[in-house]
């Protein structure tokens, strides 16, 4: 009965999600005796609401197997897992995932997200990982965007193929020291990716784990926009250190990076705080900032959710033109307002994350 019951469970979906309870580990504990079924769930969430919701989900439609006469269904969150009164800006907070296991060779996993496509997430991103490269960190940039993987064409790669190793280890790009691995390299240019969730989570696994990354002081993931199944799967597979949410001062935008940011709190990731990208224009004829929408809306996005404002980068026509080109823009125009922006991100972010160790 133990597994007519663990069948019927993978049928329930984790709320905005298109994976199961089962596949994501929540369902810790199934016992059946004379009639009675006993489940322990742990929900991966701050939100009892949502935990509330699966367990009378799974209530529900374990009561209807038959020779189930009562369904007891023990709850346990992330809150009540979490330790108390931890400090801000740490990553003490205890694995919310059985499963969860850091990367060899890896001090610091940093994922970069977004709760809207288009705000400059990838390009964000790059220039990170490169302005860290510049203080003198090993950096690693694992392109997690699977059905939009840019970091190839930003980085100038388009077209390059990693090796095997002879035990079937990954060996990653190496661009100027940045060690780069990407979906990306596996299929056509125009070849788009049609995968449910269950692969792509397979692929996630796989880039963590079979790619030979060490040794790294940080590496960033690029996430794709919104909250979905690889987001979920990062977390539940390997401590993330931090996160940074891109966004841009279109409101629009700034609903969805509140999503990214709760996101992050819900899965006992520690946010970094929220970083406004295209912030304002700087004029190619006269050298002037424009303001195309109205300012410090991350700002005040980032005060409501109780999280730091990383500060703003602008939008220059022609370090967007070299981004499309293979040329981010901290490598080739380093003395532009965008570059020293990305710089000035990454002093920020090595100051407010406790695994990256100041270099002497």
């Amino acid at each position: 009965m133990e597994e007519k019951i663990k069948e019927i469970l993978k049928t329930i979906k984790y709320p905005g999600y298109t994976r199961d309870i089962v596949s994501f580990g929540m369902v810790k504990k199934i016992t059946f005796k004379e009639g009675i079924a006993e489940i322990d769930l742990y929900i991966n969430t701050k939100n009892r609401e949502t935990a509330d919701k699966v367990a009378s989900e799974v209530k529900e439609k374990v009561s209807s197997l038959e020779g189930v006469k009562e369904v007891k269904v023990k709850v346990e969150t992330l809150a009540e897992k979490e330790p108390p009164a931890p400090k801000a800006h740490t990553s003490t907070k205890s694995s919310p995932f059985a499963d969860q296991r850091k990367i060899e060779g890896v001090k610091c996993v940093i994922a970069v997200a977004s709760g809207k496509g288009g705000v400059g997430k990838t390009t964000v991103a790059v220039n990170l990982a490169l302005a860290l490269a510049k203080k003198g960190y090993k950096v690693g940039i694992m392109d997690a965007d699977v059905y939009g993987p840019n970091v190839p064409t930003m980085m100038g790669i388009e077209g390059a193929v990693p090796q095997i190793t002879e035990n079937n280890k990954i060996t990653p790009i190496d661009v100027g020291g940045i060690k780069v691995i990407s979906i990306g390299f596996f299929v056509e240019k125009d070849q788009p990716i049609i995968w449910r969730g269950p692969l792509v989570s397979k692929l996630i696994e796989q880039f963590l784990r079979d790619v030979l990354w060490a040794p790294l002081d940080i590496l960033i993931v690029d996430l794709p926009p919104g909250t979905g199944d690889v987001q979920l799967s990062l977390v539940q597979k390997v401590p993330v250190n931090g996160g940074v949410v891109v966004t841009t001062p279109q409101e629009l935008a700034l609903q969805d990076a509140r999503k990214g940011t709760k996101m992050f709190m819900e899965v006992g990731v520690t946010v970094i705080g929220i970083i406004e990208n295209m912030s304002y224009l700087i004029c190619p004829h006269c050298g002037k900032r424009i303001d195309l929408f109205p300012h410090a809306g991350a700002k005040k996005a980032a005060e409501d959710m109780n999280t730091k404002y990383l500060g703003e980068i602008p939008f220059e026509p022609k370090a967007a033109e070299g981004s499309d080109q293979g040329k981010p823009v901290v490598l080739y125009y380093p003395e532009s307002e965008q570059a020293r922006a990305f710089m000035k991100l990454a002093e920020t972010i090595i100051k407010e994350t406790e695994c990256i160790e100041p270099i002497q």
